[in-house]
C-alpha cells in the first residue's frame, strides 16, 4: 500500500501572535508541524508497521517547511515532497489543485491529513483534493480501520460515534483521539537526514500559474478586540429585552 500524508508547517500554539501592517510577523516565531497532522503521520506509520507500506509525506509552503518534514521523516516516515516554489502558493484553492497534481504523480492508495490546520482551521483542502481525485473522504476520525481494500471510519458524530465504510482509494482526515503521535527517537532524527527529499515547482508540476490561481484573498489580519467587562441589564423582561437588541444593533452591530 502506498500512503501519502499531507502535512503543514504552523506557528506553535504557545506563540504569542503579533500583527504588522495587517500581517501576521513571522521574525523569531517557532513553527512545528500541525498538530492534526500529527495524528494522520502517526497513523500512517503504524498502518505501515502493521503490513507492507510505503509512506509518503508532503507539504506546500516555503523552504523552512522542510524542517516539518524532516520531523515526519525521523517518526517513520520512508519519504517526503516539498513543493516549495512560491508561484504555488495561494488559497486553499490553489493548494488542493497542487496537491493533487501532486498525488497524481504516484499510484497512493491512501491519503490521510489532518482535519484542519490551526491557524486558518478552513478544513477545506482534503476534502477538495478528494473532489478532485475523485475519491470518497472520510473526516474527522477518531479510529480508523484498514482490511485490505475496506476502509472502516469510526468518527464524531455531535457526542455519538457514526461508523462510516468505503473503500480505498480513499481521503481520510484526523481528528484529536485517533492516536497518541511518537516522539522521533535519537535513530530516526539521524535516518531522517538520508531520507529523500525532493522539491517541486510550477514546472515540475506541469501547471500553469491561471489553473491554480487563488479564488480568494486576504485583505487584512486583525487580533480580537480586548474583552471588556460584562453588562447585566437592569429593569423588567420588556426593558431588558429592549436593551439588548438596541446593543446589538448599534454597539456590536450584528443585526439591523
Amino acid at each position: 500500500m502506498n500512503i501519502l500524508v499531507l502535512l503543514k508547517q504552523t506557528f506553535d500554539t504557545e506563540e504569542r501572535i503579533a500583527i504588522v501592517d495587517g500581517k501576521v510577523k513571522e521574525d523569531g516565531v517557532r513553527f512545528v508541524v500541525n498538530p492534526y497532522d500529527e495524528y494522520a503521520i502517526e497513523e500512517a506509520i503504524r498502518i505501515k508497521e502493521a503490513g507492507d507500506a510505503q509512506v509518503t509525506v508532503v507539504s506546500l509552503g516555503p523552504e523552512r517547511a522542510e524542517e516539518a518534514l524532516r520531523t515526519a521523516l525521523a517518526m517513520g516516515a520512508d519519504e517526503a515532497i516539498l513543493a516549495d516554489d512560491p508561484a504555488l502558493f495561494g488559497d486553499e484553492f490553489t493548494a488542493a489543485q497542487v496537491l493533487a497534481a501532486i498525488a497524481k504523480r504516484g499510484q497512493y492508495d491512501l491519503i490521510l491529513a489532518g482535519n484542519q490546520a490551526v491557524d486558518d482551521g478552513s478544513s477545506q483542502v482534503a476534502v477538495r483534493l478528494a473532489e478532485l481525485l475523485g475519491w470518497a473522504h472520510i473526516s474527522t476520525l477518531t479510529k480508523l480501520e484498514v482490511n485490505g481494500d475496506e476502509v472502516v471510519g469510526h468518527r464524531d458524530a455531535e457526542g455519538d460515534e457514526e461508523v462510516v465504510v468505503g473503500r480505498l482509494p480513499m481521503v481520510v482526515t484526523a481528528q484529536q483521539g485517533l492516536n497518541d503521535p511518537r516522539y522521533p527517537s535519537l535513530i530516526g532524527i539521524r535516518k531522517a537526514g538520508k531520507k529523500p527529499l525532493t522539491h517541486l515547482t510550477l514546472a515540475d508540476l506541469g501547471l500553469g500559474a491561471g489553473d491554480i490561481a487563488a479564488k480568494t484573498e486576504v485583505v487584512e489580519t486583525f487580533l480580537p478586540a480586548k474583552k471588556e467587562a460584562g453588562k447585566i441589564l437592569q429593569g423588567d423582561l420588556a426593558d431588558q429585552v429592549r436593551e439588548l437588541v438596541g446593543a446589538l444593533r448599534t454597539v456590536e452591530k450584528v443585526i439591523e
